[in-house]
């Protein structure tokens, strides 16, 4: 069962003093961090100029992993050592936001389990890096339920998740802070308010969590009213709290992510519960 709250979350912000307040289960002060890893990871397709650098960290609590991409400079590699043994409400009070991110995630992940709360779990086969990757995006493109000529505001650009968006009909305006043009040349823009004005839908990446521009798109998206599909490596738990708060439809990729296995991978995609109320803030933490 989840708490319910008087004030549904309108910020991370007030999502984690929530959690600290132990208002969403245990208090954090009994947990500890077990394990945490800092990872950096490059991924180039075939055929493609882009080469995408990741830097993650990992906070392990109990049976969950909590995880944040991030910038080389928001935190460094001597992370991992600091944090694993820390009372997590140490780690989720950290000056580092992408290790409050991780921290958030961890316990959020350990009290309401993707795999007992989503609507669906999709099974990515075995396969390529390639071909994990396109199959991932065609399904967060019919999360989004792109229309014909719906203009589409991407907030973290994966090209393959653009082909995804034209597949559908959709018309993609990519946005992204470090890639400066997709794969076939088109101009990112760096102005998310740009993209986020002339939007029908948005999708972002859960990296928006960690430089902090995740709230600024609830609050556009909540104002204007437009729908929020979130595909999310970094803070899949956090982010499944805000269904029905401005996110209309979450991809939830907890780690280990498909970049790192060859094997089956699975994702766990929520929607909102009731139809037409996507935007409306609602009563309760979800």
């Amino acid at each position: 069962m989840r708490p319910t709250l008087t004030d549904s979350p309108h910020t991370i912000a007030e999502l984690r003093q929530a959690v600290l307040e132990g208002k969403l289960g245990p208090k954090p002060e009994t947990l500890t961090v077990t394990g945490s890893s800092y990872i950096y990871q490059t991924t180039q397709f075939p055929s493609s100029i882009t080469k995408y650098h990741n830097y993650y960290v990992l906070v392990r609590v109990e049976a969950a992993f909590g995880a944040c991409s991030h910038t080389s400079d928001q935190v460094e590699m001597e992370a991992a050592a600091q944090l694993s043994g820390t009372p997590l409400h140490v780690a989720l009070q950290d000056t580092r936001l992408p290790v409050q991110i991780a921290a958030l995630d961890a316990y959020l992940g350990s009290v309401y389990p993707h795999d007992v709360l989503c609507d669906r779990i999709t099974r990515i086969p075995a396969g390529s890096p390639i071909q994990k990757a396109k199959l991932r995006d065609a399904l967060i493109a019919d999360m989004a339920n792109i229309q014909p000529s719906q203009k589409v505001a991407l907030i973290g650009v994966v090209n393959p998740l653009i082909e995804a968006i034209r597949a559908h009909g959709g018309i993609c305006l990519p946005c992204d802070l470090q890639l400066a043009q997709t794969q076939w040349g088109d101009i990112v823009e760096k102005d998310m308010d740009s993209v986020l004005n002339d939007a029908d839908s948005v999708i972002c990446t859960g990296m928006t969590l960690s430089n902090g521009t995740f709230d600024h798109i609830l609050k556009r998206v909540r104002e204007r009213q437009i729908p929020l599909t979130v595909y999310a490596q970094t803070g899949s738990a956090v982010i499944a709290q805000f269904i029905n708060q401005g996110v209309t439809a979450l991809v939830a990729e907890p780690f280990p992510f498909t970049q790192f296995s060859a094997g089956e991978s699975l994702l766990f995609g929520y929607t909102c519960e009731k139809e037409g109320d996507a935007n409306e803030p609602q009563v309760g933490y979800r």
